[in-house]
């Protein structure tokens, strides 16, 4: 009977990777913050009287979602689960911003033709989605650093969001394999404080989502 030999090791966001129900257990079990930060921007939202931005909600638990499914099981489709929902989000904060920043209401084509158009690239040229997500990422910022920009009264939750996404985004790179922060039998784990982080900042970004079909006023 031939014996099969399991590999273990390092994974690409260092922590130790083998076989079993989560690749990545401290990746995957810190994937389901999305899941919460969308439940208290929901709270937060209804709480101050403002209409629920439902595809955003939704799209930042996908994050969730899509993230534990490639941390934990890590199936063949796990890629498409992970960037579809990222790709998304990404999308409709740009969308949101051009709607703010024109005056006109959001539309949902604005932003689910071009988290589409991802998908398809995401599928047939892993890399070159990777690449297309970076760009998304990087529009999205300039857009939301424009209306910041514009309007003084939104300045702090994007200065925050900002700040935190960079400190994330930092810590996660350096604690790539390879990185001077790795250490891939450490419970504390980069990747992990950059799903915590980044949950944040969606979550500080929401009361600046425009409601759907209307147009975006002075809302704060």
């Amino acid at each position: 009977m031939e014996t099969v030999t399991v590999v273990e090791g390092p994974g690409p966001g260092c922590e130790w990777s083998a076989a079993g129900p989560l690749v990545e257990p401290v990746s995957a079990i810190t994937s389901w913050v999305f899941v919460a930060a969308a439940v208290v921007l929901v709270v937060l939202r209804r709480r101050a009287g403002q209409p629920v931005p439902w595809a955003y909600a939704v799209l930042v638990a996908g994050v969730g979602v899509g993230s534990f499914v490639q941390h934990g099981p890590d199936p063949r489709w796990s890629d498409a689960a992970h960037d579809l929902p990222l790709a998304g989000v990404l999308c409709f904060l740009a969308a949101d911003a051009v709607a703010a920043l024109s005056g006109r209401p959001r539309r949902w084509w604005w932003w689910a033709v071009p988290t589409g158009a991802l998908l398809v690239v995401v599928l047939a040229w892993p890399r070159a989605g990777d690449l297309a997500q970076v760009g998304v990422a990087a529009v999205a910022a300039l857009l939301l650093l424009e209306r910041a920009r514009r309007r003084a009264d939104v300045r702090p939750r994007v200065a925050v969001a900002v700040g935190l996404l960079t400190v994330g985004g930092s810590v996660g790179a350096l604690s790539r394999t390879g990185g001077p922060l790795c250490d891939p039998a450490s419970v504390l784990q980069g990747h992990a404080v950059w799903h915590v982080v980044a949950a944040a900042a969606l979550v500080v970004l929401a009361p600046l989502v425009t409601p759907t079909g209307r147009p975006p006023g002075r809302r704060r």
